[in-house]
């Protein structure tokens, strides 16, 4: 049996759009929906206040934010299975914990309250950096959130063809029916001449064989995958931030601590999770 696509859910707007993305999501690969509140932050948010909200008050705001979080979801495509959970937990604790036994986890871009002017909110880059599976942080602009660009884009870092992240690509292209652009940027080293044909030349061609090697093998096993590998030369977040402007959903790898808990994000990572301009799936390497 499918495990399901867990969505944490606040109350804002962010999450709201969260839900939206992952009922869209759920039903694309026909999956149950799990709307998840950890409800100890409407505590502090008290606290903050110079209140106290005490337990009933507290449960009734927690219900009412699943159960308005159910509601839209219901409407927004009634024929996906959805169970809600109420966790008495920190956000962030919760959602990984629940990152054990979901086929992945679904976070707005901001929480609410003190979290709500950040490029990112904390939850979500705490869920993103630790997660046991993938994360999907739901940003960007309405036709990225619609699905209407019909691309999914893919950071081509130092991954195996064999990655969870190549892997994932494939099969929200194969599943949404579109393009997958598979990126590769690269750089002249400052040491060798910018107007020296020859080194760049020599740098795109490496980039090339790099992004022929991994996609051989998953290209024969999704022939009716449309694949767009690309190299462009310049900083890799700046890259990939610009031509996430034209993608459904960006899929970027992360590779785990050796010895350590979580994962380890890079600055590309950290870089596309405050700033891409569409989704961002953060799909950690096969433990």
């Amino acid at each position: 049996m499918e495990l399901p696509l867990v969505v944490g859910v606040d109350g804002s707007g962010p999450s709201m759009d969260a839900v939206d993305w992952s009922v869209d999501e759920a039903a694309r690969h026909g999956l149950e929906l799990r709307i998840v509140y950890a409800f100890l932050w409407s505590r502090y948010e008290a606290m903050a206040l110079g209140g106290d909200l005490g337990r009933p008050a507290d449960q009734a705001l927690a219900e009412n934010i699943v159960g308005a979080a159910a509601e839209r979801a219901q409407r927004r495509n009634p024929e996906v299975k959805l169970t809600t959970s109420l966790v008495p937990q920190e956000a962030s604790y919760a959602l990984l914990d629940e990152s054990r036994h979901a086929w992945g986890v679904v976070t707005g871009s901001r929480g609410r309250g003190e979290l709500k002017g950040a490029l990112l909110g904390s939850v979500g880059l705490s869920v993103a950096a630790h997660s046991h599976g993938p994360v999907i942080v739901v940003r960007g602009d309405k036709a990225g959130l619609a699905g209407s660009h019909e691309r999914i884009l893919l950071a081509a870092g130092d991954a195996a063809a064999d990655s969870a992240a190549l892997r994932f690509a494939f099969r929200e292209a194969e599943a949404r029916r579109c393009t997958l652009d598979v990126v590769r940027a690269w750089r002249c080293p400052t040491h060798e001449s910018p107007g020296a044909q020859e080194p760049e030349r020599e740098h795109e061609e490496q980039a090339e064989q790099f992004l022929a090697s991994i996609l051989e093998e998953s290209v024969v096993h999704h022939p009716d995958v449309r694949v767009n590998p690309v190299t462009v030369e310049g900083p890799a977040h700046k890259v990939l931030v610009h031509r996430s402007a034209a993608a459904d959903l960006l899929v970027v790898g992360a590779r785990r601590r050796h010895g350590h808990f979580g994962l380890q994000l890079s600055r590309v990572s950290h870089a596309l999770l405050h700033q891409a301009q569409c989704p961002v799936a953060v799909v950690p390497d096969a433990a």
